[in-house]
């Protein structure tokens, strides 16, 4: 993207990976992310299973989702359930289209995985991030998203942190008013953290 052209980003997951490392070396006016995929000092090292890639070079996409979903603990308490159990809902999910979709994305899961890990950075390594950023965790997702937010909020006078009170990873697919009122306030220049935001009656406060 032609410095010109970069304005506000919005990043999820590997996107936000993308989107920092981004903002690194492009001016950007200002960006959030959700639970951004970022590995400081190895931290995100144990969550990659070799396990994943072997599955999926064998075609056992059954063991490959359970794999994953397990590691990186991303489906909520769902990913606490036991390696067999997980392949079972990975048989029934299949016959979905959602689940027939998150299948077909298993080959990008592997190689995002990599990238983030071949990625691996410190903290020092972010200060040229110069965009005015809000690092956004659900309050349901892993808490290594959390932890890196914290990390780069505390080192990088660019970076604020958040927590999302009752989303999950995968908050961004279904924001409701809370996660949308968020993002377009820090966006449009408004205080991100603390203070309450009222929408359509209801009240809540982001707390770092």
């Amino acid at each position: 993207m032609p410095p010109s052209c970069a304005s506000d980003v919005v990043a999820h997951s590997y996107g936000g990976f993308v989107a920092l490392q981004a903002a690194r070396a492009v001016p950007i006016r200002r960006m959030v992310t959700y639970d951004a995929a970022v590995s400081l000092a190895g931290n995100l090292s144990v969550r990659w299973r070799p396990e994943l890639e072997a599955s999926m070079a064998a075609g056992a996409l059954d063991d490959a989702w359970a794999h994953l979903v397990q590691g990186l603990e991303t489906a909520g308490p769902v990913s606490r359930l036991p390696l067999g159990a997980l392949r079972l809902l990975s048989v029934l999910s299949a016959r979905t289209s959602l689940g027939a979709e998150m299948r077909g994305l298993l080959p990008t899961a592997v190689a995002e995985m990599r990238a983030v890990l071949a990625a691996d950075a410190a903290v020092d390594d972010f200060l040229a991030v110069a965009a005015p950023t809000l690092m956004l965790s659900g309050g349901w997702s892993p808490s290594y998203f959390a932890e890196t937010g914290r990390m780069l909020s505390a080192g990088v006078p660019a970076i604020e942190s958040a927590r999302v009170p009752g989303q999950l990873h995968a908050g961004p697919i279904r924001p409701g008013n809370r996660l949308a009122v968020i993002t377009a306030r820090f966006l449009l220049g408004g205080k991100s953290v603390p203070g309450p935001v009222r929408r359509g009656g209801r009240r809540f406060v982001l707390r770092r």
